[in-house]
């Protein structure tokens, strides 16, 4: 057994409330050497909370400094046994990595996807930009033992891929802006994608989108000296012809609000805007990595929203690729205005199954859920609802339904002079209306007729409600693709800097992305 850990300056052990040690460790450290691990635990006084790390030193047949770290009490559920020890894999090497140690072992514990993926989130660090001298040194880490039974989806490499996707989403976010302008995004994500198979990454530039009339993104960067882009990123792992999975991503990569301009207090957070549009690339990449039988398209917008003489200004009037105006009444609200002709350009031209976009979108989103918890998702359909929640539960970053009601869109289409107005005039359910101002630049999904009507979903009013209106009717019942939008706003950083959370950027939702993939592969 030593031998297997005599090339590590440290261990990571998963120990349950009652004092034993998990089963992978069990098989693999002897007796006496249990017995010795569990006096001293005693003797310190450990009380058994989950993620509680004690540190030991120089037990003879371990390394030198050994983390053991409660994993509370013992579960079935495979939702636990990814959390156990995702959470405790990851306290533990932050534990020894402020202890000085660079090449650590970790007990696989409860899942070894949890293990390797708590572990490699935790031991992020956004410290790229600083001087060599200030940034901390790399730490490797290895799988001791291993799961029993073992699992086909969830290995340590998967836990790899899927923290290393988020690990990527959350450099870009955190990247100042004049380190990730629309230019320098696409740039990483090329190279971040470049050696992988079944992968074409397109750049489009300006002239392309002028040529798709997608004058509403267009209207959003007018004020930035940097040039827009529209990403947008193909994965054919399935059947030739197959309809695929799009996703869509808001691309923002600094936001001042332009001429609406935001408060000066804490804007440089805005660097992270283009949150939606890292989750996306990102969960791309862990797609391609576990080589999924599906296809996948990725679109992301990309611009900068600043102030100029050329910006766009309140009140101007713009027209989208679908061919509806909006009117811009508040410039701050640009996040739709981009992701309108995106949602388009892709619904119309890929005709995906699914269409799911993510957005730091609105602050309301915030307001409604809080922050660090729960995503909102606003959606058509109960299946892809359940697709997504399921796969948060597995993940532990979860989602929280909202609704997508025709009821919201009365107040996006209060214009005198357009069809659409970006922003509504109240204050109130500012996430929903959002929603349901995107739902209209969906492809087979906008109510062609209804503009202005307020349909409500009330029992009553259901013979009249429009085919295309899918208030009361979910989108499985009546043929329409489904479709979620996702608001990330609440958790597109984090002030917490323990465990698997870093201060900064989140990266989030990737790894729930991921899995929703691996499950729709998985049912074909």
């Amino acid at each position: 057994m030593s031998n297997k850990l005599d090339n590590f300056d440290g261990l990571v052990l998963g120990i349950y409330k009652d004092g034993s040690l998990s089963e992978s460790a069990s098989k693999e450290i002897s007796d006496n050497l249990q017995q010795i691990i569990k006096q001293q635990l005693q003797f310190a006084g450990v009380k058994g909370k989950t993620g509680e790390v004690r540190i030991l030193y120089g037990i003879s047949g371990l390394p030198s400094k050994t983390a053991v770290v409660n994993l509370g009490l013992r579960s079935e559920s495979l939702k636990d046994s990814l959390s156990k020890a995702r959470v405790a894999a990851a306290a533990g090497v932050r534990t020894l990595r402020d202890q000085g140690a660079k090449n650590i072992a970790i007990d696989v514990m409860t899942s070894e996807h949890g293990a390797s993926e708590g572990a490699t989130l935790g031991l992020y660090k956004p410290d790229n930009l600083k001087s060599i001298q200030n940034q901390k040194e790399p730490v490797k880490i290895s799988p001791f033992g291993s799961s029993s039974p073992p699992s086909q989806d969830f290995t340590w490499e998967t836990g790899l891929i899927y923290a290393d996707a988020q690990n990527f989403a959350r450099t870009l976010g955190n990247s100042p802006a004049n380190h990730m302008t629309p230019t320098i995004f696409t740039e990483n994500v090329k190279s971040f994608l470049k050696d992988l198979p079944k992968v074409d990454v397109i750049v489009r530039e300006k002239e392309w989108a002028e040529e798709k009339k997608m004058g509403s993104f267009l209207s959003v960067g007018r004020g930035s000296d940097e040039p827009s882009k529209f990403l947008e990123i193909h994965y054919k792992g399935g059947k030739e012809g197959d309809n695929p999975l799009a996703l869509v991503g808001k691309g923002v990569t600094f936001d001042s609000g332009g001429i609406s301009l935001k408060p000066s207090a804490n804007m440089s957070e805005m660097k992270i805007d283009m949150g939606g549009g890292a989750a996306v690339s990102a969960a791309l990449y862990g797609i391609a990595k576990l080589e999924l039988p599906i296809n996948v398209v990725v679109t992301v917008p990309l611009c900068e929203n600043l102030p100029s003489g050329h910006a766009t200004k309140p009140g101007d009037v713009v027209v989208a690729m679908n061919g509806k105006s909006i009117e811009v009444d508040n410039t701050d609200a640009e996040g739709r205005l981009i992701l309108a002709d995106a949602l388009y350009y892709t619904s119309s031209t890929f005709k995906p199954h699914r269409l799911i976009d993510i957005a730091t979108l609105t602050g309301a989103m915030a307001v409604a859920l809080g922050t660090d918890r729960y995503s909102g998702v606003f959606t058509n359909s109960n299946k892809l609802w359940e697709e997504l929640s399921e796969a948060g539960k597995i993940t532990d970053d979860q989602f929280w339904r909202m609704p997508l009601d025709d009821f919201y869109k009365n107040a996006m289409t209060k214009s005198n002079v357009a069809d659409y107005i970006n922003a509504a005039s109240s204050r109130y359910g500012g996430a929903c209306t959002a929603a349901i101002f995107l739902k209209e630049f969906v492809y087979g999904l906008s109510d062609e007729g209804t503009v202005g009507k307020n349909i409500t979903s009330t029992e009553e009013n259901k013979d009249n409600i429009p085919e295309g209106n899918i208030i009361d009717k979910d989108a499985d019942e009546v043929n329409k693709i489904r479709y979620a939008h996702i608001d990330m706003a609440g958790v597109m950083s984090t002030s917490e800097d323990s465990c698997y959370d870093v201060k900064g950027a989140t990266g989030r939702p990737t790894r729930s992305i991921i899995e929703v993939a691996r499950r729709l592969a998985a049912s074909k």
